[in-house]
């Protein structure tokens, strides 16, 4: 059919860690390189969750090479996704948060599963962490920029039904329906002529993207020396504590 699915599998939450998201590229790049291939669907193969977001163990305790190592990985998932040729579907699954909700709003289209107990959403600042100029940027072209600023600053997470309202997802579907409509939206997608939709994704996107690769090492930079203060170390060390007391 010319569409490729790509499972998330990286138990127990798709944290997005160095190793995921140099898996993710690989696996992009190939599908794109294929010309036979012209979209593709983002889904996770574990229960309940689509994507925890970025790995917090890879921005705690390491050397500032690791943080810009990873960072970098970071930055080029979010330029290949957003810059993709292919047409993008997220069937989301499942809870979203943070780098889970980014990789959906890289995407050209987005359905959820319509269970209230599942929610989206960039929350960044609960962890004392800002998200970057690029998350935000892609946030208020699809959300609108009153919407952005207020979830932004409050870290808010979405349920289902306010991120359909809000406009953060396009559909909600019931689970066993999910999959089905991520291939009938592919299919109407994929009707029209590839060079048209390529141009224009390129043109409505292109401002963003080359925000980005302008100011890469910049942002390298200003990472590094946010994610490296004690303040917020202490804050991820914190956070981490209560995911592991969770879990037991």
């Amino acid at each position: 059919t010319g569409v490729a699915t790509m499972k998330f599998r990286s138990p127990p939450v798709n944290s997005l860690s160095l190793d995921f998201l140099t898996e993710f590229c690989i696996s992009l790049e190939k599908l794109e390189n294929d010309r036979a291939c012209r979209g593709v669907i983002l889904t996770s193969a574990i229960p309940k969750i689509f994507s925890s977001g970025l790995d917090i163990t890879e921005m705690c305790g390491k050397s500032m090479e690791h943080y810009a190592e990873f960072w970098r990985a970071v930055q080029e998932m979010w330029l290949r996704l957003y810059g993709s040729n292919m047409v993008t579907v997220a069937a989301v699954n499942g809870s979203s948060p943070a780098g889970g909700c980014l990789i959906a709003l890289l995407c050209d289209y987005r359905i959820m599963v319509e269970n209230p107990k599942f929610s989206i959403g960039l929350n960044e600042a609960q962890l004392g962490i800002v998200a970057p100029f690029w998350f935000k940027d892609i946030f208020v072209n699809v959300v609108g920029h009153r919407v952005a600023e207020r979830s932004l600053q409050l870290g808010s997470l979405h349920p289902t039904p306010e991120a359909h309202r809000i406009g953060l997802v396009d559909e909600l579907v019931p689970e066993d329906k999910l999959q089905e409509k991520a291939a009938a939206v592919m299919a109407q997608w994929l009707a029209l002529p590839d060079h048209a939709r390529q141009l224009t994704k390129s043109m409505m996107r292109k401002a963003a993207l080359d925000r980005l690769v302008a100011h890469r090492e910049e942002d390298i930079q200003n990472f590094i020396s946010l994610i490296s203060k004690e303040s917020i170390q202490k804050s991820l060390r914190m956070y981490m504590e209560m995911l592991k007391k969770k879990k037991s």
